[in-house]
């Protein structure tokens, strides 16, 4: 039965089309010919009709509506079959984001479809003020973070801040690849291999980092610290080298190394040095540039001390 309901209300668009023109030919032809207004007539005679308050009804009034439901039903199915097709022609816009776009254009044509019904069968809107008050309230509270979720969605899909394949980090500290981009939430991949699904009000609501949002590019940080007495200018050449002679360094921005502290210890530098697609990750670079730094300076005799103390015990001859 259900089948069967959903084949007469939502056909497909070549059988919908032939409908339309069968049942248009079909009204043209017998109004030419005289014989709908004897029917209009017999079904909305008092015979057939009651009254609910003001309003009156007839079996008439429900044969137009029906009739009336099903060629709009149609006629919404063919637009938004030829809408659905054009956008999923744009190949600039993600497949998730389409899918959202069509959804919302759906949801427009049936609303204005809903309203056209209304004022063609005659019914007055005003006598559904209280009706649609009330359930505006019920919706208002009831859906009220779905439709912050669902009108997020619309802003993102049209900003372009936060797409499939975007590297993300939140605010809460949950960082991974966007791989779906629904209605409600955004499904994001973290790097240990689980599914987070985030609602996509919080993007908008929230700090987010994009990783990939303009260029794939990402900055690697490596604290070093040598001991005193060292060759501070040769320590730095060694530690820029073995940055620069990673395959993943970038030429440009360069490998620098900076003295930036004179500890109790150590003299310490930072290394900074750039990989052209952070999406393929930093810890891996990071840490095959620090083994490179540790087998240069063994090589070439430099410490990297450890934190040292000089302990001055008073009254030893009593310990003794």
């Amino acid at each position: 039965m259900t089948k069967f309901w959903t084949s007469i209300f939502k056909p497909r668009a070549w059988v919908a089309k032939l409908l339309l023109v069968l049942v248009v030919a079909g009204f043209i032809i017998f109004g030419y010919l005289g014989y709908l207004q004897p029917v209009r007539e017999f079904l909305d005679s008092d015979n057939f009709a009651f009254h609910l308050g003001e309003m009156r009804f007839s079996v008439y009034l429900l044969v137009k509506a029906v009739t009336i439901i099903i060629v709009l039903f149609w006629l919404v199915g063919i637009i938004s079959e030829m809408l659905e097709n054009r956008i999923k022609s744009i190949k600039r816009i993600r497949s998730s984001n389409r899918a959202l776009i069509i959804k919302a254009i759906q949801i427009v044509i049936y609303f204005l479809a809903f309203l056209f019904v209304l004022g063609v069968l005659g019914i007055d809107l005003t006598a559904l003020t209280v009706f649609s008050g009330a359930l505006g309230i019920g919706i208002g509270f009831g859906l009220q973070k779905i439709a912050s979720n669902f009108i997020s969605g619309i802003i993102l899909l049209f900003e372009k801040s936060v797409e499939e394949g975007d590297l993300i980090e939140l605010g809460d500290g949950t960082s991974g690849f966007v791989r779906e981009t629904g209605a409600r939430y955004t499904r994001i991949e973290t790097f240990n291999g689980h599914e987070t699904m985030v609602p996509n009000e919080d993007f908008i609501t929230n700090r987010v980092t994009n990783w990939t949002f303009s260029n794939s590019r990402g900055r690697v940080d490596i604290n070093v610290g040598v001991a005193y007495g060292t060759d501070l200018d040769f320590a730095a050449r060694l530690i820029t080298e073995a940055a620069q002679e990673h395959p993943r360094c970038m030429d440009t921005p360069v490998a620098e190394c900076f003295l930036v502290d004179f500890a109790d210890s150590s003299v310490n530098f930072t290394l900074y040095f750039w990989v052209e697609d952070v999406a393929e990750g930093r810890i891996r670079p990071r840490s095959e540039v620090m083994f490179a730094i540790w087998r240069k300076f063994k090589e070439n005799d430099i410490e990297i001390p450890f934190p040292q103390r000089d302990l001055h015990i008073k009254n030893s001859e009593t310990l003794k």
